[in-house]
């Protein structure tokens, strides 16, 4: 028996060892040298593509026949937003949850949910509060009467959502104005019924008359959330990754560029595509348990980790929220202002970009990045950070 225990031992440090020897021996992929045009050649060719200037361009990508765009309903849908009247106790609107600093009005209503609400902040949170980020920084969102979401999903972010195909974490919702019915009347959310946000809406005079300016039929609940998807349509942002597209080789620093090259290279940009760099698919996650062995970590502690906290994924899941079916399958998220919408992940599981970039590399594409190769990433995640578009609507009719 002590013979049988010896040679088990053994036989499991030879494999780990020759494991562990396997993956310092296997060079790195090498990531070509690109020059600024053959690199901004590259991106576009991979769908890589700059958000648009004008409100023209803007309209021809997000623009629809059931819901056309426009500004008295953009104008509309922009004073719902942050009205708090619309949630049952009155003290929460679509910006408490997706916050930005774009309108005064939307500091007054976070400012609110940190004095309403008992759920503790984290640290980003905390020092971040003014980012135009469409998230509100905690772990897991809580509704009007400090509801903890069931499953304990972070809040994904509202810019640039226009641009993707499928919302939410389960990527089931597929419009924003879905979505905004969907948030109105949900209870660990707003908490309201359709008729208890027409009933609402009736008593403003100034309501009344803007919604027999948009819509013929008034004030609906239905035209409500027709209005807030208008006015979300047009929360896009543009950055320095939009000006390198667009030509400009100063925009993005060295590392940055070295970032993008390793992003498409590596197969980053095959579920995080299109103009909004996310939100255009449903995939599996996680698509690969990592070996064990890699759960020390070298590449990012002295000390290795050595624990394995869940098995489902490669952070504890809080929640117990298991994708689409239950079956892993999540929207891909939009990597747009990303290194402003910490904490990451489904449950806000991971607090730092550089970690959440490691568990993607590893557990998605299988590839155990340098430290260099993480930086470089990250430089280029933070090119995609940007303010909203002002765009000029004055001469639309």
């Amino acid at each position: 028996m002590k013979k049988l225990f010896f040679y088990t031992v053994l036989i499991a440090i030879v494999v780990i060892s020759t494991i562990l020897t396997i993956a310092l021996l296997t060079p790195s992929k090498i990531i070509p040298k690109y020059s600024d045009d053959k690199l901004r050649e590259l991106a576009l060719s991979k769908g890589l593509k700059p958000t648009p200037t004008s409100f023209e361009k803007l309209l021809e990508i997000v623009d629809s026949q059931e819901n056309p765009v426009t500004p008295q309903k953009i104008a509309l849908g922009a004073e719902l937003f942050f009205d708090t009247n619309l949630s049952k106790n009155q003290k929460t609107s679509c910006a408490t949850c997706h916050s930005f600093d774009k309108n005064l009005k939307n500091k007054k209503a976070l400012i609110s949910t940190l004095e309403e609400k008992n759920q503790k902040l984290t640290d980003c949170a905390a020092c971040h509060l003014q980012d135009q980020s469409g998230v509100d920084r905690f772990t897991f969102s809580e509704g009007d009467s400090a509801v903890p979401h069931p499953y304990l999903l972070n809040t994904q972010t509202i810019l640039n959502s226009s641009l993707a195909k499928y919302l939410t974490w389960s990527g089931e919702v597929k419009s924003i104005k879905e979505q905004s019915e969907n948030s109105l009347i949900a209870h660990h959310k707003m908490n309201m019924t359709p008729k208890e946000v027409e009933d609402r809406l009736g008593k403003n005079p100034a309501y009344v008359k803007s919604f027999q300016e948009v819509f013929k039929d008034g004030i609906s609940f239905e035209n409500s959330a027709k209005a807030i998807e208008a006015y979300a349509k047009t929360l896009i942002t543009r950055g320095a990754y939009d000006r390198f597209l667009e030509g400009d080789n100063e925009a993005m620093s060295h590392d940055a560029k070295r970032g993008l090259a390793n992003f498409i290279s590596f197969g980053c940009k095959g579920c995080h595509n299109g103009m909004s760099l996310g939100g255009q698919t449903i995939e599996r996650f996680p698509l690969r348990k990592f070996a064990q062995v890699y759960d020390f970590r070298p590449n990012l502690e002295l000390l290795p980790k050595i624990k394995r906290i869940d098995n489902e994924f490669p952070f504890e899941n809080s929640g117990k929220f298991l994708g689409k079916n239950n079956e892993h399958l999540f929207r891909v998220p939009i990597l747009r202002n990303v290194t402003k919408t910490s904490p990451y992940f489904h449950n806000g599981a991971v607090p730092k970009i550089r970690e959440a970039v490691d568990v993607m590399a590893k557990h998605q594409l299988g590839r155990h990045l340098t430290l260099t190769q993480i930086d470089e990433i990250v430089a280029f995640l933070h090119t995609l950070e940007g303010n909203i578009v002002e765009y000029d609507m004055k001469d639309y009719k």
